[in-house]
């Protein structure tokens, strides 16, 4: 059996104690190590005492290091540098490995050739059966169809070794798992799906969750500027609506602008492809939810911000990333 080391980086949410757990009680080989960065910005001591009781036996292989608030890349990162086993294991702490993820995994490292840097686990995403998914609910659902996602993904240390493991620029938990895989990829690497499967339960959320998460704009932007405008068909990844969102905000912004000096004609007919453009989105949002007053009403809300904060992060990132270096150059 080949042995490995599993990374969980963590902001210590109530996630955490499930997460490990589940770990603790699956059958197979066990772990050689576990590493959990904590990676809030300002710790409290003792926080961890509740989630590492339930690691049983596997307490005295578990490392606790500090990432200091610099991002999911950046923390894993930081585990890999105390990983001495030949595969890295990477967990997020708000899944739930299978009852037999240890027999699946070795299985999975065991089938991988030489030339296999990574091979992905299968996730799967419970949602509700009695009613239809909101929309928070079927973003967590697509999950289960990314390609490359560090919710369940085991490398080979000296592959992640070679490209300089995770680009600390992305800070979110967003494009930074496609950016390696495509880096590896590119090295000559192959990564494969296995069999092993995790649960990704969905997480309770503020309605307006998805405005927060348009911060992820800026990261497509670092994308194209490390791997070309196809970075998409590369990535296996959905080019989202970011061009329609730039057309409804310069209508929006046009509208204004055409009022504010007096072309009332001209800015009438810019609101009027404003406001299409954002019933058009909502309503794509809306159709395919449970339709309940709460969720119509948080989709229309979100629907008129999301476009000009979709806009406004692509543009930031654009010019953050304008002269950013390749991931080479870093690397070295």
């Amino acid at each position: 059996m080949t042995s490995y080391a599993v990374v969980i980086p963590t902001l210590v949410r109530d996630t955490l104690a499930d997460c490990l757990a589940a770990l603790a009680a699956a059958t197979g080989p066990l772990p050689e190590q576990i590493v959990l960065v904590d990676d809030r910005p300002d710790p409290e001591p003792g926080q961890l005492e509740h989630p590492l009781s339930v690691l049983g036996d596997l307490r005295e292989r578990t490392t606790v290091l500090t990432g200091g608030g610099r991002g999911p890349a950046a923390a894993r990162n930081t585990g890999l540098r105390a990983v001495t086993a030949p595969w890295t294991v990477f967990l997020d702490d708000d899944v739930q490995i299978g009852p037999h993820w240890c027999d699946q995994l070795a299985e999975d490292l065991a089938e991988a050739s030489p030339d296999i840097a990574g091979v992905q686990g299968v996730i799967a995403v419970p949602l509700p059966g009695e009613r239809r998914p909101t929309d928070w609910e079927r973003g967590t659902a697509g999950l289960a169809r990314a390609h490359w996602i560090t919710a369940d993904m085991a490398y080979r240390t000296e592959a992640l070794k070679q490209v300089g493991g995770f680009d600390e620029r992305f800070r979110r938990a967003f494009r930074e798992d496609a950016d390696l895989a495509l880096r590896l990829l590119d090295a000559g690497w192959r990564i494969r799906q296995g069999r092993r499967t995790t649960r990704h339960p969905v997480r309770p959320a503020s309605r307006w969750v998805s405005v927060r998460q348009q911060r992820g704009n800026a990261d497509d932007a670092l994308m194209r500027h490390l791997h070309g405008p196809d970075w998409w068909d590369k990535a296996v990844a959905p080019r989202g609506r970011i061009r329609k969102h730039a057309a409804i905000t310069t209508a929006g912004v046009a509208a204004c602008a055409l009022a504010a000096t007096g072309h009332g004609r001209a800015a009438a007919a810019c609101a009027l492809g404003w406001a299409a453009g954002t019933a058009e989105f909502a309503r794509a949002r809306i159709a395919p939810g449970p339709r309940t007053r709460q969720e119509v009403t948080t989709m229309v809300a979100t629907s008129v911000l999301i476009p000009p904060a979709a806009t406004w992060h692509r543009l930031t990132g654009a010019l953050r990333y304008r002269h950013a270096p390749s991931w080479q150059e870093v690397a070295r």
